[in-house]
């Protein structure tokens, strides 16, 4: 194999599983901000803030070295809309990031008022929701498994009642003064921003499937119609 191509193909695995070691990271991260505002959790919310700013850096790192092999060695077809949904995902995983970050925020917000038990229970099946979708998402795109990211908006649509269900119980505990108003607020954004990072798996789920068909995510689905 001619060296060039060789160090290329290397910089392209690499991309690839540098991809899927920040997602891994991500994917903690909502572990660990859901565990946070469950228990209340202060010392986890440090941990959330300060992976969060590693992964900002890492994530640019990432992002310019994909310009460069664009730059610097053309690539063609499957390679090229490979670096091209890279950019584009790794975008992805990062608002997934800031909006753990949210959450966490949320949990020094509310601290120490503990969240109803109606309200907790939903809040983790949403976080637990949050975390299956994305490791669908990037398991898509490690495995080139369209199918399986196809499947996602479908897996969407639970994180959609989850937050109607959400809704519905702070609604159920009413708002009588100034702080429980306040409180059903900060649960309601923690509500959109498990809602949100939902919406990032589906997208990494659609740039998967650009990868793999050369599709751009815009375009209608033929075989739907």
């Amino acid at each position: 194999m001619n060296e060039t191509r060789k160090s290329y193909d290397d910089q392209l695995s690499e991309i690839r599983s540098d991809v899927v070691r920040l997602a891994a990271k991500v994917g903690e991260q909502i572990g660990r901000a859901t565990r946070s505002i469950l228990d209340g959790d202060l010392d986890l919310v440090a941990a959330v803030y300060d992976e969060h700013y590693r992964l900002k850096d890492e994530i640019f790192d990432l992002e310019q070295r994909c310009y460069q092999v664009i730059a610097l060695q053309q690539p063609l077809a499957v390679d090229l809309r490979t670096l091209l949904a890279v950019m584009r995902i790794i975008h992805e995983i990062q608002l997934s990031d800031n909006l753990m970050k949210n959450v966490a925020r949320a949990t020094r917000r509310l601290y120490p008022r503990e969240l109803p038990p109606k309200v907790r229970g939903i809040v983790e099946r949403m976080g637990t929701q949050a975390s299956m979708l994305h490791n669908v998402a990037i398991d898509a795109f490690a495995d080139g498994d369209a199918a399986a990211a196809a499947a996602l908006p479908d897996m969407d649509d639970v994180m959609d009642d989850l937050q109607k269900d959400l809704f519905r119980a702070i609604f159920s505990e009413g708002a009588p003064d100034e702080p429980s108003l306040q409180k059903a607020v900060q649960i309601s954004f923690v509500g959109r921003d498990y809602e949100r990072a939902a919406d990032h798996a589906v997208t990494i789920g659609r740039w998967v499937g650009f990868i793999v068909t050369g599709h751009l995510p815009s375009e209608p689905d033929e075989t739907s119609s």
